[in-house]
């Protein structure tokens, strides 16, 4: 193959890319890629994992009808929580519900990496309708009631509103700072995992919503026990709502029995939504790749945006979505991407929307049975979430010779 890559950092110019058969894929013109496409079966499900030896990438990507009602997507978190790492190959045996079996997956939201909330997501999370993680700061990418996808910033108006009528916002089932309220559901695990400051069980008032939480609804409790000492136990049928050190002055006109109102109301509203992960940022809008958005400091976040890396990202168009895995941090096989080369790869792809999962050791690609791409690590790593494509299960259907490239 001939030497054409000439800067890939500024331009992707002239690459011509080539899949695992040899085909050539698409060459990149000076400023746009051209087309490319994936072989799908009948059913218009697909895999290829495009190779280009002279830079060198390797791109894995499993395209997905959206026309098709045998397939669904899903959300799902480690060991069916809130918080906690697994593999990805691991998190799957969660995905074999009722809804069908697993088909296609890959990692998804930054979380957090160590100490009580491994595996807490960055970012907004539900899974089959249940809240378990609310908005962060970051791009969320969702599911409407419609079926239509969508990603943007989703802003949390949650809020816990007190007998004097004030309200004070809370995070989800996350670490919760000295000056701060989180609430907990029973996603969290065993406890809170919380010290210090007070926490207020409350169980179901009459007439109100109840649980699993959902978002976009105002909920009724009333206080049960006040405890002290932090840590305080779950269940799947109350809420803890923990206040830190700073703020358990609100405590002053709150006692047992008194009725809290709880809002988990958010900008753009999310009614009805059953499936919602976080990410970012933005790769493709309107069909066009995005430039990384400015950050007010040049911290590792923002400047590793420019430096090619393994790379994770979905993608979508009116026809199909898209899972996308750039192999990354191994010489002779991929040295990965930038955003901004994968957001121009995406725009190949025929994608109108895309955004950013996390990458490096995390970014994990499987498809029909096994893991396509080839982890940094050399092994999969413990993650927090992934995104799920299942099939019907009494869909019998065969999977072309496309699905096994």
């Amino acid at each position: 193959m001939p030497n054409q890559c000439r800067d890939l950092r500024c331009g992707l110019r002239n690459v011509l890319l080539w899949s695992a058969t040899g085909l050539l894929l698409f060459v990149v013109g000076p400023d746009e890629l051209l087309a490319i496409n994936v072989p799908v079966d009948s059913s218009g499900l697909g895999y290829t994992n495009f190779r280009y030896a002279e830079v060198p990438w390797s791109i894995h990507v499993v395209e997905v009808p959206r026309t098709n009602a045998l397939y669904e997507l899903h959300s799902v978190h480690a060991a069916r929580g809130a918080v906690g790492l697994d593999t990805l190959s691991d998190q799957l045996m969660l995905a074999n519900s009722t809804t069908g079996a697993p088909i296609a997956a890959i990692n998804a939201d930054f979380y957090q990496r160590d100490r009580a909330y491994a595996g807490a997501p960055r970012g907004l999370q539900i899974i089959d309708g249940e809240l378990i993680s609310g908005p962060g700061h970051d791009i969320s990418f969702w599911i409407d009631a419609n079926g239509e996808p969508h990603a943007t910033n989703v802003e949390s108006l949650f809020r816990v509103s007190w007998p004097d009528g004030t309200t004070t916002p809370f995070g989800l089932n996350g670490e919760r700072p000295s000056n701060r309220v989180e609430l907990f559901t029973s996603a969290v695990g065993r406890s809170t995992h919380t010290w210090g400051g007070i926490e207020l069980v409350l169980e179901r008032a009459e007439g109100s919503p109840w649980l699993p939480l959902h978002i976009g609804k105002t909920y009724n409790a009333v206080v049960r026990e006040i405890r002290t000492r932090g840590d305080s136990p779950t269940s799947p049928n109350t809420l803890v709502l923990s206040l830190g050190p700073a703020v358990v002055r609100r405590l002053a006109a709150v006692t047992n029995g008194t009725v809290l109102r709880i809002f988990t109301t958010s900008a753009p509203a999310l009614h009805g939504v059953r499936t919602a992960i976080g990410g970012g940022p933005m790769l493709v809008r309107n069909g066009h790749a995005q430039r990384p958005p400015p950050m007010a400091a040049e911290t590792y976040e923002y400047t590793s945006m420019f430096e090619q890396h393994p790379r994770a990202a979905i993608g979508w168009n009116k026809d199909a979505f898209f899972l996308v895995e750039v192999d990354g941090r191994q010489r002779n096989l991929s040295i990965g991407m930038t955003l901004q080369e994968l957001g121009r790869f995406m725009a190949s792809l025929g994608c109108e929307g895309g955004m950013n999962f996390d990458g490096g050791g995390s970014a994990t690609l499987w498809y029909d049975g096994e893991v396509r791409n080839s982890p940094c690590e050399r092994a999969e790593r413990e993650i927090a979430n992934c995104l799920v494509f299942t099939r019907e299960r009494h869909a019998t259907g065969t999977q072309g010779a496309a699905d096994h490239q």
